[in-house]
């Protein structure tokens, strides 16, 4: 009887018992897109936000070179700094902002972050890089002489010993802060791009780098390819 009131109730705000299951196969449709829209939005956050990380980053490296260190180191560290805080406020809350393979990685390894989505990540954060480094090869006129990029000056042993050291140091603040429950959520940016900033100098006696592989695609290369 309730199944049978139901229906004539349908029927009398003119829906039949047809359309009400194709509104639910709708809705379950709407669902799985939605879930598809998220994850474009979320990759679409991985290429701004390394872009902008990229763009600010090696520009200030670029611009430090090309116009006599007007920049200075100290300037460059806090560069870096400033736009990884920056951009893990802005899009944090979208992506994550990992920008950064080797922490996409780590958290799928952890089981903090699906495996099915790392490769879109990786190719994202990729995008962005080499999107930045055309972009200061449009806008500055860079040369391997200009901006040197990833050079070591130190053995291959010291470079991997501080590749190890500084890279445990940025998964650790980022692990602290973006996966315990009992953190500061709120200070995440700040923890992360401190981080950052405290990392150039760290290894700058070594060779120049920031613990991102993604970094690796400069604008030397791109010049080299166009």
């Amino acid at each position: 009887m309730a199944i049978e009131e139901v229906e004539i109730s349908k029927m009398e705000d003119g829906v039949d018992a047809t359309t009400s299951k194709g509104q639910s196969n709708t809705k379950e449709g709407l669902c799985s897109s939605a879930s598809i829209v998220t994850l474009v939005q979320k990759v679409i956050a991985e290429v701004i936000g390394t872009y902008f990380v990229i763009f600010a980053g090696c520009g200030s490296v670029a611009v430090n070179k090309l116009y006599g260190g007007t920049v200075t180191f100290p300037g460059i560290c806090v560069t870096w700094g400033l736009i990884v805080m920056v951009m893990v406020y802005s899009v944090g809350h979208i992506s994550g902002a990992h920008f950064n393979p080797a922490v996409t990685i780590t958290f799928a390894i952890f089981r903090r972050f699906p495996w099915k989505e790392v490769p879109l990540y990786i190719i994202a954060q990729l995008m962005g890089s080499i999107l930045a480094s055309c972009t200061l090869v449009i806008m500055f006129d860079i040369t391997s002489k200009a901006y040197f990029g990833t050079v070591p000056v130190g053995s291959n042993g010291q470079s991997f010993a501080i590749e190890i050291v500084i890279s445990f140091l940025l998964m650790f603040v980022i692990s602290g802060v973006a996966t315990d429950s009992r953190a500061i959520g709120d200070l995440a940016g700040i923890s992360v791009g401190m981080t950052i900033m405290l990392n150039v100098p760290c290894r700058r006696a070594n060779f120049w780098s920031l613990d991102e592989p993604s970094k690796e695609l400069r604008p030397s290369h791109c010049e080299a390819c166009l």
